[in-house]
């Protein structure tokens, strides 16, 4: 049985996602095997705020090189969830 705390990994902190807080969408990276249903129970459990809709997109490696050495960056899935109007998630706040 999944926890809240590994289905969702970390916040995604970026200008776009701060601009989109004042909105109510916040954006998480969250484990790859992970639904929405899933996500949505996660950070309601996690946030204690409700959740509207959520939007997942899984994020495809990308060819990286550090002078001779090549590689590619991991495979990972980015959630976007949209709160009900009104709630915001505090642990963000205070931050920007």
């Amino acid at each position: 049985m999944n926890t809240p705390q590994d289905i969702v990994i970390r916040p995604i902190v970026s200008e776009k996602s701060y601009d989109r807080m004042g909105e109510g969408i916040y954006q998480f990276k969250v484990a790859r095997s992970a639904n929405k249903n899933q996500i949505k129970d996660a950070v309601e459990a996690l946030f204690k705020v409700t959740v509207t809709k959520v939007n997942t997109i899984n994020v495809v490696r990308k060819p990286k090189r550090r002078g001779v050495y090549r590689g590619f960056t991991s495979t990972w899935k980015k959630a976007i969830v949209t709160l009900k109007e009104g709630d915001s998630i505090t642990f963000f706040e205070g931050i920007a």
